[in-house]
């Protein structure tokens, strides 16, 4: 088989606007179904991008025999449930960040997965495209010299009380949406998890989401700090600070399909704050479909996923430490 064959849970809009494009794009995926608790959005995406089956739940999504592999896109609280059932239902997993509410449920996520003997990964796609995979080698190759801190930066403005994002209940707020994305960069770029953790949170009076969070990660090579809001206008980027330079990213998640990107080098002594730099750039490239295509091939190839499944577990154990300083408990 050279071919993994996809099925949609939720016709969420990451799934329609993001995921299913990027996945057709891919030359070893396939989408064949998509299921919605509601039949005609379910039709409409299908419609939209020429899937051969729509259906009216999830459950028919897992009970058909051409599906080997489901995309989870529903809101956060369900994320457990869905990939829990899709790995009995013997289908392999990718779902959207964050992995879970809570990082026992990612963990229990993960070992029902081994146990079903599944491929399991969740989707921060920001990981595997080009600009951050040159960026990671940068690092390791000591292009900067030794590593001393991170610093990120990601928000946008939503204050919309029936919007997901703003109700606790399923795992809403400014942390949990994006600020997770700080968390997994930084721990991906220290290779090791923090020591210690202070943070600070902003929250909505009448809807009790944290609205900015902003956190102070201490490594044992370094520092990484970030600020994440929901309440701010649309803006992201991210410094790597080095002893000998430093490395800009103006778009590092949310990265355009449809325009080239890059990332400037700055070394040197000393470093002015306009400096030319070094620009390294990237031709357009989706990262969705980037992701996909890696997912798949270690699927079909029967290799380890690009991403391990722990490092999503790994990625909430730091965000229940965020909630905790925050709150004045031991973190």
């Amino acid at each position: 088989m050279d071919t993994l064959r996809w099925g949609i849970i939720s016709s969420a809009k990451i799934a329609r606007e993001k995921v299913i494009p990027g996945l057709q794009r891919a030359d070893n995926c396939e989408v064949v179904a998509i299921g919605s608790r509601d039949r005609q959005a379910a039709a409409d995406v299908a419609e939209r991008w020429g899937i051969p089956s729509a259906y009216g739940s999830y459950e028919d999504v897992l009970a058909d025999p051409r599906v080997d592999a489901v995309y989870v896109p529903v809101p956060n609280h369900l994320h457990a449930r869905w990939t829990i059932a899709a790995a009995e239902a013997g289908k392999h997993v990718l779902c959207e960040k964050p992995l879970a509410l809570t990082a026992d449920e990612a963990q229990a996520m993960v070992e029902v997965c081994e146990r079903a003997g599944v491929a399991f990964m969740e989707a921060f796609m920001y990981r595997l495209h080009p600009s951050w995979e040159r960026t990671r080698e940068l690092v390791a190759n000591g292009t900067i010299g030794e590593l001393v801190a991170v610093d990120s930066w990601f928000s946008y403005f939503n204050d919309d009380p029936d919007n997901i994002r703003n109700i606790p209940e399923v795992g809403g707020g400014a942390l949990m949406d994006i600020g997770c994305y700080c968390i997994d960069l930084s721990r991906l770029l220290f290779g090791a998890e923090p020591t210690t953790v202070a943070s600070r949170m902003r929250r909505d009076p009448a809807q009790h989401v944290d609205t900015t969070t902003s956190a102070l990660l201490g490594f044992e090579r370094g520092h990484a700090t970030f600020t994440c809001s929901t309440r701010a206008k649309a803006d992201q980027y991210v410094t790597i600070h080095g002893t000998d330079g430093r490395i800009h990213l103006d778009v590092p998640f949310n990265i355009p399909p449809d325009r080239p990107t890059q990332v400037v080098v700055h070394t040197g002594k000393p470093l002015a704050a306009d400096a030319d730099g070094e620009v390294h750039r990237f031709d357009p490239t989706d990262p969705y479909a980037v992701q996909g295509q890696r997912f798949a091939a270690a699927v079909l190839a029967g290799t380890a996923v690009p991403t391990p499944p722990s490092e999503g577990g790994a990625t909430m154990r730091v965000l229940e430490r965020v909630v905790a300083a925050a709150e004045g408990l031991s973190p």
